[in-house]
């Protein structure tokens, strides 16, 4: 029996062609797991802030990043994980839903009607012409500002940063005991991420929750019970009231955005688990992409925000996964969290916030890899990085940072940096946020 099984594997993951095992790949997915666990508690908590209910986000989300890791897995055999998309899970709930005037549902048509154009894209050779059209110096500013848009999320959300009629912002109530406690969960995890502590974001989340629930700030909902009804959110994207509301920019923006994130995170997984041939490419990468782009169909008929892959895979790869039973492994674990609502629906706003922000400080580091020496690209990336989190929208933030792009590349006699593509998005970002 157990020769079968030994057999069946092979076949699907061909572990001894990969020069790992049943027991190294496992590990390496309960690794991953871990790392990226934390989703199950924030994604819930961001959308509900749209109107969505709870308890079926939590469902959604797990069973997205089950879909999604399966898919992964068994169809591109790939040590890469999937999960509803940080970043894009805050536009959806705090850009998309306010400017469809509340109803989340259009925004979920926009999420899958953006998982059909991947599909395409992902089919066919436009998928490479479109990520190298966007020039690499926004690419980083993006990044780094979607990373400074979390981070003033989770300030928020630990009331450390308030609004302010004068000054837009400003200090919240520091002293206040569920700040202490965000400032202090912040702190001990940017000391166990250093250590390299396996799963320290869930730890913190939970920790926090456990020292709020003993101050008697948070009630304890319960651990475990059987999962909520996802009938809330189930099927219930609208696409033609989103046509109807004018939603190109926003599909392009989470068409866009997860495409970037797809890209980068596989080139950077398949590097470090060894995947990539003599000349620096992936093998099935159309395979990789299709079963990304699946995800987010899948996620948006669950309900929930962009489904893609998590770079926090490159933990599970660390600990020696190089095939898809590693992300097999964490399908099945995300089947199992699906009895964990209770426990999620404890956790409070600000035991998320020392992950947004640690989230965000990681983000960052894409300014790093900015040509500093050239103005012309360092400006358009900045005003991006800038723009994003200050109007609170990743859309306005991409618009403003193409339109300076082209602008100053026109000006400079740098007419060769620029393509017709940058041009044409350049000239319909301008066009939407002079009608706005």
């Amino acid at each position: 029996m157990n020769e079968r099984k030994d057999d069946l594997l092979e076949r699907l993951f061909a572990l001894k062609a990969s020069g790992t095992t049943v027991r190294t790949e496992i590990l390496a997915g309960v690794t991953t797991y871990l790392t990226m666990a934390y989703i199950i508690f924030v994604n819930p908590a961001i959308l509900s802030q749209a109107g969505m209910d709870f308890g079926a986000v939590f469902v959604a989300t797990c069973l997205a990043a089950a879909a999604g890791s399966l898919i992964m897995g068994l169809y591109a055999n790939y040590p890469v994980a999937l999960a509803p998309g940080m970043g894009l899970n805050a536009y959806f709930a705090y850009t998309v839903v306010p400017q469809f005037g509340g109803d989340w549902r259009l925004a979920l048509g926009c999420v899958f009607a953006s998982g059909v154009l991947f599909l395409g894209l992902s089919l066919s050779p436009l998928r490479e012409w479109l990520v190298n059209a966007i020039p690499r110096s926004l690419k980083y500013g993006i990044g780094a500002g979607i990373g400074f848009f979390l981070a003033m999320i989770g300030l928020q959300n630990a009331g450390i940063v308030i609004d302010h009629p004068a000054t837009l912002v400003t200090l919240g109530d520091v002293g206040a005991t569920s700040a202490l406690l965000a400032m202090a969960g912040f702190v001990a995890l940017v000391a166990l991420y250093y250590r390299r502590v396996p799963g320290a974001i869930m730890l913190i989340i939970l920790g926090v929750t456990l020292a709020a629930v003993l101050l008697g700030l948070q009630p304890l909902e319960g651990i475990a019970d059987m999962p909520p009804s996802l009938a809330p959110t189930f099927l219930q994207f609208d696409i033609r009231g989103a046509f109807e509301m004018g939603f190109v920019t926003i599909v392009f923006v989470f068409l866009l955005v997860d495409l970037l994130d797809t890209t980068g995170t596989l080139v950077s997984a398949g590097q470090r688990a060894g995947l990539t041939d003599a000349e620096g490419k992936l093998p099935r990468l159309r395979k990789a992409m299709t079963a990304d782009s699946s995800a987010t169909i899948i996620g948006a008929a669950l309900g929930t925000s962009t489904t893609t892959a998590y770079i926090e895979s490159t933990a599970g790869i660390e600990t020696g996964g190089r095939t898809g039973l590693m992300t097999v492994t964490v399908a099945l674990l995300f089947v199992l969290s699906l009895f964990l609502a209770p426990l999620a629906d404890t956790v409070p706003l600000y035991a998320t916030a020392p992950a947004l922000v640690l989230i965000a400080c990681l983000m960052a580091r894409a300014l790093g890899d900015i040509d500093w020496g050239d103005v012309t690209e360092t400006v358009p990336a900045v005003v991006t990085a800038l723009a994003i989190p200050l109007t609170f929208s990743i859309a306005s933030g991409i618009g403003l940072g193409v339109i300076s792009y082209a602008a100053i590349k026109l000006l400079a006699g740098r007419f060769g940096d620029l393509n017709w593509a940058v041009g044409i998005i350049a000239a319909a970002f301008a066009i939407k946020l002079a009608l706005q």
